[in-house]
Formats: structure tokens, C-alpha cells, sequence
């Protein structure tokens, strides 16, 4: 599709580049610097908490002035990409690998597809960039499959205007679509049988996510809008492509057997799905026969001469799809056997692939995912510093129960909560207060993740316990009405004892609720029956309130429904 002389999108008004990244090098720069040669409106780069500074000095040094760096507390690329869907006010988004290198006229070409009002997401055709001054035998073979590709693509686009995936190195797509809250609940709960989490995936997720809910999609297969990418310059390049193909495996099962629209709008690309799914065994049925025939003698020819025809006729038919890289870089001509072996590989791989469909991690960068053993065991680990913490602190009070918070929209509710109690025992009188005490709060002692807020809360509890200790032991002394100091009777203690400066935390008190439900914590309420059916409950409770309802979510989607629970 070519640019028209008056376009709808131009790039500078209409155009963000939001770059999920972790441990971006050198490579950025070269890769940032083509970006703004096409001269988007603003690029955005996203990363973990820890790495901000370093990609923040590395942005610093393309151009301050259009890089916007961003974080998030873990590094999750799906969390990161959502991060920066929510900061952007252009029209297109551009989601690019921290590698790509686009040409001068990329985004020109990118957004004539646009045109289409129907359209949203478009991609590009792809080619390998050398990590070192020569291509290593990996690369030569990232090139050789990003060859094939482009042809699948070209051909799938211009059957029936479909495409198997909008590769996640350069795509766009409308931001319209992007920020809807439906798409970002379901592209952050996506959950493989229900309970595996996929962070890698993102493209394949969102080229579904287009074809299921009507929206066109293009590839622009020329030089104008062709990237320069890297990729792995030794064996991790094989972990790179079992990941892709365990994406491949899981979103297609997802697009031919539960979502089924690719059926009825892109047949073709239907086809090219069901023949990948075959792929394996009839690419392995021609040496297992011919090896199996020549073992039982039913050639009439030497073996010799029936091994070396087969190679030749392999190679021949081999090559045909390679042509387009062959007339480029004629010299990797002697890496072709190599590939006709990765092929067989591949193969190999690829079923291997289908049955550890369970293993979700990233596989070739640290820290940006785990498997689930790690997870389980990060999570017990988890579990098991803050019992410790917990009894420390139970020690230090005097043997009193302390209580944990389980979520971490508990935790910041509280610590929201604490903060505001804290505001308003400050700002207003004590002759408002008669008594400080109040109604204690007779539960368990909350505790924040916050550090300031947990400060806060720890103050107030300590003394808190500090002064029911006393009242307890004053009680036992005196053999009075407090039942042997039990601790549920405090509340009849003589309140002159207590602190008037301590205030008690109370569920009931209508300014802790309100800092208690940010709309964020209540979209993580929601997920947690127990926890945010009780907000609902005492919501309905009140007959008047400021505080601003949020949409009812039903049980499939706070479970995790819908897309994201496919199989």
C-alpha cells in the first residue's frame, strides 16, 4: 500500500513507539536513533524499577527531549506494553523490539495501511542484522526462516488479507483498540489451561485479539518498510525458536478450535495453520522411509546413489523459497545444508514443543520470566520470609497476634487508609474526639507492604497493644469486671488511660474507606472474592456515599474468564 499525497496519519501528530525492554545496549541507540529519523511524535520506553536510571541515561543520549522513560515494579513485557498504552495520546501505537532498525520511510508506509478505517494492525517484512562484523552459521539461519516468512506472509495478505502473526519486533496498531479495558484484562490474565501465565506470546495474543474481533490486518512486504533485527549469534538462537514455536503451538490451537473465526475470514491462513500442525510428521516420514526401505534391500540402486540423489533432491527443493536471500547474500549459499539439517531438527522440536506446551518462560533472558517451579518456589519462599517477619513481630509485641495482609490490594487499601486516619486525627481537634478511644478496632492488627505506611500503621499498634497490655494486666490485678484481662473486654477500660493521639482503626470510619478504594486496588478487589465482596456488601450498605462505584464484574471475570482461559 503506498502513501497517499495528503495522508490521514502523519507521523508526528499521530504516532507513539512504545518499547518494552529490560537490558537494552548499545544496539539501542543505533535502533532509536531510525526511529526518530521517521519522526514519531514520542517514543516511550518501558522497564523494571532497577533499570530505570541505566535506560534513562541511555535515552538521555539518543534525545531527551521525545524519550519518555517508564517503569514497572517487574519486569513482565505484557505489563510493560500495557504501561505504555496507558501513557499514550496518539492515534497509532508502534510497538518495536529495543533492536529493530526501521528505514527512513517506515512509519510513511506503516500508516498508508491506516487509510482503511477497518484496519487495525499492521506489520512488516523483516531481515537479519549481523551481531558482529560476519554472520555466525545462527544468523544465516535466522535469515533463511525470516526469508520464508516474508513469502508466507505476502502470499496469506494477498489471498485473503490474513496473516498467521504480526511479528512483535515492529507492529502497529490503533490505540483505540489498545486501551480498551477489556483488551488490557484479558492480554494481562492470559493463562494457558487455566493457570500457566504467558508473558512471551504478546504478538500472536494481539493478532487473535484483531481477527476475533473484526478488525483488518496487512503486511508491508518492500524495502521501504523493512526492519533490521537481531538475533541470537549462537546456540540460545535454538531456545529463542522453541519459545516461538511453543507460541505458535498454543495460539493457533486457540484460533482453529476455540475462537474458530479464522475459519469463516481467512480460510487460507486456516490452512496454512492445519498444514503446520501436520508439518512435522511428513517432513520426518521421507528419511524414516527411505532409511527403513534401504534397510530391508527393496532399492534397486546402491544405497550410496540413493542417499546422495536424496540429499540433491531435498536441497533443490529446499532452496526454491531461498532465492530471495540467496540473490542477496550469494556467499551463504554453503549454509544450506545446514539447513536442510535444522530442518529436521525442527521438526524434531517441534513436537517436542507440543508436549511441554506447560512451560511458559522466556528461556533466553533472566529475570524477565520464570517456569513454574520457579514461580512456586519464589512464591513459598515468599511465604516463608514473611511468617518469620511476622513472628518477629508478634515477639516484639508481646507474644499479641499480628496480621498479614494476603494481597496486595489489601495491603495498599490499609496503608491508604492508615495515611488518611493519621491526616485526619492531625487536622482536626481533640475536643472532637471526647472519646479517643472510640470503638476499638477489634480485630487483628493490619501491616502494609509500604514502608512508610507500614512505619505508620506499626505506631499506631504498638501503642495501641502497649495500652490494652494494661489494661489487661490493670484488670487482673484488680480482679474486676474485665474477666481476667481478656482482651475482648478492653473497651470498657477507663479512657483516661488511653493515648487521645492513637487512633484506633475502624472499618466503619467513612474517610478510611473512601482512601481505602482507588479504583487500581479495586480492580485487584474484584479478582479476590472474599475481600472485594465485602466492599460491594458495604457499599449497599450505606445509604449515602462520595465514593465512586465501580462496574460489577461477574464471578467468570474475576476468575480469570473469557479469553483469558481459552483451554
Amino acid at each position: 500500500m503506498l502513501p497517499k499525497a495528503n495522508p490521514t496519519y502523519r507521523p508526528e501528530y499521530d504516532v507513539t513507539i512504545i518499547v518494552p525492554t529490560i537490558d537494552a545496549g548499545e544496539e539501542f541507540k543505533e535502533a532509536a536513533h531510525s526511529w526518530l529519523v521517521n519522526n514519531p511524535k514520542e517514543i516511550i520506553i518501558i522497564t523494571e524499577t532497577k533499570m530505570r536510571d541505566a535506560l534513562q541515561e541511555l535515552a538521555n543520549s539518543v534525545d531527551p527531549t521525545r524519550i519518555r522513560v517508564l517503569t514497572v515494579p517487574k519486569a513482565n513485557k505484557r505489563l510493560q506494553m500495557v504501561e505504555g498504552i496507558r501513557n499514550t495520546t496518539s492515534e497509532i501505537i508502534v510497538f518495536a523490539d529495543d533492536d529493530a532498525i526501521w528505514p527512513p520511510t517506515a512509519l510513511d508506509y506503516i500508516l498508508a495501511c491506516f487509510e482503511d478505517p477497518n484496519m487495525g494492525g499492521v506489520g512488516t517484512s523483516q531481515t537479519v542484522k549481523s551481531v558482529g562484523r560476519y554472520q555466525t552459521v545462527w544468523e544465516v539461519l535466522a535469515g533463511f526462516r525470516l526469508t520464508i516468512r516474508n513469502i508466507e506472509i505476502a502470499a496469506s495478505t494477498h489471498i485473503d488479507g490474513g496473516v498467521c502473526c504480526l511479528s512483535g519486533r515492529t507492529a502497529a496498531y490503533r490505540t483505540c483498540i489498545l486501551q480498551d479495558p477489556a483488551f488490557q484484562y484479558e492480554f494481562t490474565h492470559d493463562f494457558w489451561l487455566g493457570k500457566y501465565p504467558l508473558n512471551s506470546g504478546d504478538d500472536k495474543f494481539l493478532t487473535r485479539w484483531m481477527v476475533f474481533h473484526g478488525w483488518n490486518t496487512y503486511v508491508q512486504i518492500c524495502k521501504e518498510a523493512e526492519l533490521l533485527s537481531t538475533f541470537k549469534n549462537n546456540w540460545r538462537f535454538v531456545k529463542q525458536v522453541l519459545r516461538w514455536t511453543r507460541n505458535t503451538w498454543r495460539s493457533d490451537f486457540r484460533s482453529l478450535f476455540m475462537e474458530r473465526r479464522i475459519w469463516s475470514r481467512h480460510p487460507y491462513v486456516a490452512f496454512t495453520m492445519v498444514d503446520k500442525i501436520f508439518n512435522p510428521i511428513t517432513l520426518l516420514s521421507g528419511p524414516i522411509s527411505v532409511v527403513a526401505m534401504a534397510a530391508q534391500g527393496k532399492f534397486h540402486l546402491p544405497l550410496w546413489d540413493i542417499v546422495i540423489s536424496y540429499v540433491v533432491w531435498l536441497m533443490l527443493t529446499r532452496i526454491i523459497k531461498l532465492l530471495p536471500h540467496l540473490f542477496k547474500r550469494p556467499q551463504d549459499v554453503i549454509w544450506v545444508p545446514a539447513f536442510l539439517i535444522f530442518g529436521y531438527y525442527f521438526a524434531i522440536m517441534k513436537i517436542y514443543a507440543l508436549f511441554t506446551l506447560h512451560e511458559v518462560g522466556w528461556g533466553t533472558r533472566a529475570g524477565i520470566d520464570s517456569t513454574p517451579a520457579e514461580l512456586a518456589a519464589e512464591k513459598e519462599k515468599q511465604l516463608l520470609e514473611q511468617q518469620q517477619q511476622q513472628q518477629q513481630e508478634k515477639d516484639q509485641l508481646g507474644g499479641f497476634g499480628v496480621h498479614q495482609p494476603q494481597s496486595a490490594a489489601e495491603q495498599a487499601a490499609l496503608a491508604a487508609a492508615a495515611m488518611a486516619a493519621a491526616a485526619t486525627q492531625y487536622e482536626q481537634s481533640r475536643s472532637q474526639y471526647p472519646n479517643a478511644a472510640g470503638t476499638p478496632y477489634q480485630g487483628e492488627i493490619p501491616r502494609a507492604e509500604s514502608p512508610a505506611s507500614a512505619d505508620l500503621i506499626r505506631h499506631f499498634s504498638q501503642v495501641q497493644q502497649r495500652q490494652r497490655a494494661a489494661a489487661a494486666a490493670a484488670a487482673a490485678a484488680a480482679g474486676g469486671r474485665l474477666g481476667g484481662g481478656r482482651l475482648e473486654d478492653i473497651d470498657d477500660f477507663d479512657e483516661q488511660n488511653l493515648d487521645p493521639d492513637v487512633y484506633e482503626y475502624n472499618q466503619d470510619d467513612e474517610l478510611a474507606q473512601y482512601f481505602a478504594q482507588p479504583d487500581s486496588v479495586l480492580a485487584s478487589m474484584y479478582a479476590n472474592d472474599s475481600y472485594g465482596e465485602y466492599y460491594e456488601a458495604d457499599q449497599q450498605q450505606q445509604s449515602t456515599t462520595t465514593i465512586p462505584q465501580q462496574p460489577q464484574r461477574s464471578h467468570e471475570q474475576r476468575s480469570g474468564g473469557g479469553g483469558a482461559g481459552y483451554m
